[in-house]
């Protein structure tokens, strides 16, 4: 296992990391950059650094400092549409930490690094104080990614068992306190 650090990004991090956000949409996602979905991943500055609520992690390849994984947090609840609305409501925005953004470059994966980079945002969403929640949806298409996710809260729509499959989407909450 490698020494990857994580930290808190910077302005000098947000190009490595939306190169990152932005592979990842295009080789894992299948979607490319879709500007309703991923303004965020376009200016992360003003989406993750100016509010103090709000937050960008990076891991470090310890040998060539290259930036291999993000994680974001913000205190934006899922939109209705395109989510359901019961989701809208019961993860209202400015009470709720959303997790986004946890990409890991594939050949760093399955190292431990989103599980400590998650570990450190529920720290974050716990030190706020404002957060009575965290959540977050996934793409159970990617790989892995359900299971992930499973391993640390509990699904509260799965959107495949929908009429219709909706968006064929999982809305999970994770547990602040650990």
């Amino acid at each position: 296992m490698r020494n990857y650090s994580i930290r808190t990004a910077g302005p000098a991090d947000l190009d490595r990391a939306r190169a990152v956000m932005l592979d990842t949409v295009y080789r894992d996602f299948g979607t490319g950059y879709v500007p309703r979905w991923h303004g965020d991943i376009i200016d992360p500055a003003a989406a993750y650094l100016a509010s103090p609520r709000h937050t960008l992690l990076v891991a470090l390849d310890p040998d060539t400092e290259d930036v291999v994984a993000t994680a974001a947090l913000d205190s934006r609840g899922p939109a209705h549409p395109p989510n359901p609305r019961h989701l809208a409501e019961r993860y209202p925005s400015g009470e709720t930490a959303q997790l986004r953004r946890v990409y890991v470059r594939p050949e760093h994966r399955r190292r431990g690094l989103a599980r400590r980079m998650v570990a450190e945002l529920l720290d974050f969403a716990a030190a706020d104080g404002g957060y009575r929640s965290v959540y977050l949806h996934t793409d159970p298409s990617v790989q892995g990614a359900e299971a992930f996710w499973r391993s640390l809260g509990k699904v509260v729509h799965d959107e495949r068992e929908d009429p219709g499959g909706g968006n064929s989407v999982v809305h999970f909450e994770i547990p602040m306190g650990r």
